[in-house]
């Protein structure tokens, strides 16, 4: 096989006419350009280049190779460039899965910055939850996702456990808060326990697809109680129109929460909390391009900035 760097070395040769002018140009002796061309000519079994008074001149393989290796040398500094251009996020490509309430919260603030620091790459947003988003990474449909589920290896019933092949990154805890409708009975008790609800239907997400859920049922479990299930759904919107038409308690995350909650409801708190959601990043843990690196540094830079500006992070409840 033909070594690319000798033939660099016959293209400056037959561009400035000589061993020594090739050599300058190169930062090598004039000595190591004539061993280059003399190996080179070895390999391929033919003279490339004559030598004459007047420096040296490109037999007809010579000029073959020549014109071969030029078109060569340009598609490989193409593609340098390329690959520079891919480091330097001034290129290629991102697709990023989220699950609906990140989508709604944290997801358009670290997409604005993404954009805002890497502008030449495509970025793309794909809707999914954990569970559909975990085989999309296996299979390479994505390249890293924001997802809501503990993937805790320890927890047999869990839907997704950590494996080897992805690498789960925390960004933060997304507690869970009570939603009654407005005219409850306990609408005007700013904290709640847990079993003053016990005998209260529960408008949950579903616990095939969403943890909140199954990590809220465990908490019920808990406190000495199942949970009357009356309505399961993994749209919030839907979820908070129920609970003001009083058919039921809801539990909805902090995400959620912030993004503003209806007047014929109100959202308290329990002492003690339920589970959080905890929220991650997932990246195959072979391979993290330097788009999916910086998203994961800007991801980690707006859940710093979101968790300060939460709206329930302080003493006092403030919506409902």
């Amino acid at each position: 096989m033909l070594d690319v760097r000798r033939i660099r070395v016959l293209v400056e040769v037959a561009r400035h006419g000589s061993f020594s002018a090739a050599a300058a140009e190169l930062g090598y002796t004039q000595p190591a350009v004539s061993r280059q061309i003399a190996t080179l000519e070895a390999e391929v079994g033919l003279a490339l280049v004559r030598r004459v008074p007047s420096g040296a001149l490109l037999t007809d393989a010579g000029r073959v190779l020549v014109d071969r290796g030029e078109a060569i040398l340009a598609r490989l500094a193409e593609t340098e460039s390329e690959l520079r251009a891919l480091t330097q996020l001034e290129g290629g490509t991102l697709r990023f899965g989220t699950f609906a309430s990140g989508a709604a919260s944290v997801v358009p603030l670290a997409v604005a910055l993404f954009r805002e620091r890497a502008p030449l790459v495509d970025l793309s947003i794909v809707m999914a939850d954990p569970i559909e988003a975990v085989p999309q990474l296996r299979a390479g449909k994505l390249d890293m996702a924001l997802i809501h589920d503990p993937m805790d290896p320890s927890e047999v019933d869990a839907p997704l456990p950590l494996t080897p092949d992805l690498e789960l990154v925390p960004l933060f805890e997304d507690p869970m808060y009570i939603v009654l409708p407005a005219g409850h009975r306990l609408a005007d008790v700013p904290e709640l326990e847990l079993g003053q609800l016990a005998s209260e239907p529960w408008m949950l997400a579903t616990s095939d697809t969403c943890p909140d859920s199954r990590l809220f049922i465990r908490a019920c479990r808990d406190a000495g109680f199942d949970p009357q299930i009356a309505f399961e759904n993994d749209d919030y919107g839907a979820i908070l129109g129920f609970a003001a038409a009083g058919v039921g308690a809801a539990l909805i995350p902090d995400m959620v929460a912030r993004r503003g909650v209806r007047d014929d409801v109100v959202v308290r708190r329990l002492n003690p909390p339920p589970p959080s959601r905890p929220i991650a990043a997932l990246l195959p843990s072979s391979y993290r391009s330097p788009a999916a690196a910086a998203m994961l540094a800007v991801l980690e830079e707006v859940s710093a900035e979101w968790v300060r500006g939460r709206v329930f992070g302080g003493d006092a409840l403030v919506v409902g």
